[in-house]
């Protein structure tokens, strides 16, 4: 049982991808239709590309530039932007938001978005999703130059937003950015273990774990 000490808790942080949206839209763009898009708009093999494309993944793994919209439009040669709108009615929020973002709203904690995606992505979603108007701030990692991953963005954002680590909770679907996080001093974390509707949920033993937020908002709502 997810027990939290919503007392302690001021400012709490949230993740866009896998956390408050359905990470299939993410996983298809860019495991399935990006690689089948550059093979059919340059004619090439579509095997040969996809496993390019996983090889130049894996290089930038956990970089800011992995996240980028702009590195990828130039090696590639392609109009990300243009991409993604073809699939944009892929894009999905996750069970239960809302809902949790409203009892955080009237729990009278600060609520914040933290992602890593660029920033035109994460316009295409906050305009599909409607969400923004839950938030007290939204931050897209680009603008900082350091991504989740980094200690740098951490002391940056606080310096920013000037929060206290003690009294902040971060719910995240990545066990790396959540121990980057952890070694950061934030106190209260917690992972998403079911990120992907169209993958299983995983078993997570280093933090604690949801597949949704109803215990949180049946928490907050009992304060």
């Amino acid at each position: 049982m997810l027990k939290l000490q919503w007392q302690d808790i001021d400012t709490v942080l949230l993740d866009m991808d896998g956390t408050l949206l359905d990470l299939y839209f993410d996983n298809y763009f860019w495991l399935t239709h990006l690689p089948k898009r550059y093979s059919q708009i340059h004619q090439k093999d579509f095997a040969a590309i996809k496993q390019q494309l996983d090889s130049d993944y894996q290089a930038l793994q956990g970089q800011l530039k992995w996240y980028c919209f702009d590195h990828w439009a130039q090696k590639l040669n392609l109009d990300i932007m243009a991409l993604k709108h073809e699939v944009a009615h892929l894009i999905q929020i996750r069970e239960s938001v809302p809902e949790f973002l409203t009892a955080l709203k009237q729990a009278g904690k600060q609520v914040v978005m933290l992602t890593n995606s660029h920033p035109d992505g994460v316009k295409l979603k906050l305009d599909k999703t409607g969400l923004a108007g839950y938030f007290d701030k939204i931050y897209s990692t680009h603008q900082f130059g350091y991504s989740k991953e980094s200690q740098k963005l951490w002391q940056a954002l606080k310096t920013d937003l000037h929060f206290e680590s003690s009294k902040t909770l971060f719910v995240d679907d990545s066990l790396v950015i959540l121990q980057a996080a952890k070694t950061f001093g934030i106190k209260h974390l917690v992972a998403v273990a079911n990120p992907d509707s169209q993958q299983p949920s995983r078993k997570i033993n280093e933090f604690n774990a949801i597949e949704d937020y109803w215990e949180m908002i049946e928490q907050l709502s009992g304060q």
